[in-house]
């Protein structure tokens, strides 16, 4: 019985990697074209695919710990939204007043 969940388990993964690397952008790949990836998945199961997930699958955007990010996290945080903000109440506020003004009496 564990040797055929362990079957199982090899073909998961082994299926896996062939549909992590069929999905992965060609332009995203490292160090080979996809489809050489692919055939090494392919060919030589299970080693592949780990040789795949070290060498060959492009590595996560996340930021890494420690680093901070560049740029505003928020719109509040950043200056060029809040002098925009500014701005539109600037010039709300201008708006109004040059209403007020072509309706007062004369």
């Amino acid at each position: 019985m564990l040797r055929v969940a362990l079957i199982l388990l090899a073909l998961a993964v082994y299926i896996w990697f062939v549909i992590d690397v069929i999905r992965t952008p060609s332009t995203s790949t490292r160090t080979l074209p996809k489809y050489v990836w692919l055939l090494i998945v392919i060919l030589v199961p299970l080693v592949g695919g780990v040789i795949w997930f070290l060498a060959g699958r492009p590595k996560p955007d996340r930021p890494r710990r420690g680093r901070r990010r560049r740029g505003p996290v928020a719109p509040d945080d950043d200056p060029a939204f809040l002098r925009q903000l500014e701005d539109d109440a600037w010039a709300e506020r201008m708006r109004r007043r040059r209403e007020e003004g072509d309706e007062a009496p004369a």
